[in-house]
């Protein structure tokens, strides 16, 4: 595993970060075949004996968060601990901030964030009075948040954000299909590095989103885009990663399932060998006129 600087937090973390999903047994409408404790705590070691350090839940992941609070246990000192919230007051993040402490079994995050922004009105009522922003400023003043980050779909929200507060982190979907469509992600990248913040990537591996009919006949409910077929699809899915490597973010977490996350540590070394090659970029070129006039987004997403 390799080991990258995450902006100017002081942290070196792994290349490939764990989403927590992956640990989830149950999750949104479904109940992962197999998945489970035992699961969450096989995949958890293997992943630590994999050399990866950098942790990502969130209570809207299902069980995950128990899931993963339960399998961490043993290592939580030696890796590092993210979580977020959706909630937009203070009053309610409270009670999730500490829900989530309880659950993951800690008494410090080391990276907490403002989660799933989307909306400009997000970020009046964030920062707003009795907004998040005062609970999460306080978690830093205190320790109990070591550093603060935001995660978001729409480039322009994220853009706000981080300007109305030096955030450490920012969490996006910098990926090929709409960085190559749309550009989506470069001024943002490039804003975040110059103020220093470490930069996790979202859906590096996804195509497009799902039809209605897709998601949970497939074998990976717990993406909420589409992703490339690990089995089926192993070269432009190593492309797309290296895409995203290519564009400067510290580390890539993979879609919600084992699959996704086991292809990605093991494949990352070789991604981060050499630079995305002409042919490697001209499959992505050509999957893109495939599906460039599909949407990219689920309905609760939005890129505006």
């Amino acid at each position: 595993m390799k080991y990258r600087a995450f902006g100017n937090t002081g942290y070196n973390i792994s290349a490939v970060t764990y989403g927590g999903i992956v640990s989830a047994g149950h999750y949104e409408k479904t109940i992962m075949p197999g998945d489970g404790q035992t699961n969450s705590d096989g995949y958890v070691s293997w992943a630590i004996d994999q050399g990866v350090n950098y942790f990502d839940v969130a209570p809207t992941y299902g069980d995950a968060q128990l899931m993963l609070g339960n399998s961490l246990r043993p290592y939580r000192k030696n890796v590092y601990l993210a979580c977020k919230t959706t909630e937009r007051t203070r009053k309610e993040a409270e009670k999730r901030m500490k829900e989530s402490m309880e659950l993951l079994h800690t008494d410090y995050f080391d990276v907490y964030q403002m989660h799933a922004l989307s909306k400009m009105e997000d970020l009046d009522t964030a920062f707003g009075p009795g907004g998040i922003m005062e609970m999460m400023v306080e978690m830093k003043e205190k320790g109990i948040a070591r550093k603060l980050g935001i995660t978001a779909h729409s480039e322009a929200v994220a853009l706000k954000a981080i300007s109305l507060y030096d955030f450490d982190t920012v969490l996006f979907p910098f990926n090929w299909h709409m960085n190559m469509e749309h550009g989506m992600g470069n001024t943002l990248l490039r804003t975040a590095r110059e103020k220093g913040m470490g930069v996790l990537c979202m859906k590096s591996m996804i195509e497009r989103a799902w039809t209605d009919e897709e998601r949970y006949a497939s074998k990976y409910p717990k993406s909420w885009c589409k992703p490339f077929d690990t089995d089926e699809e192993p070269e432009i899915l190593l492309a797309a990663v290296k895409y995203a490597l290519s564009l400067g973010v510290d580390t890539i977490i993979p879609p919600g399932n084992f699959n996704h996350f086991k292809f990605a540590v093991d494949h990352i070394d070789e991604a981060l060998a050499g630079p995305l090659s002409d042919a490697e970029r001209a499959l992505l070129a050509a999957r893109l006129e495939q599906v460039k006039d599909q949407p990219f987004f689920a309905e609760n997403c939005y890129t505006l």
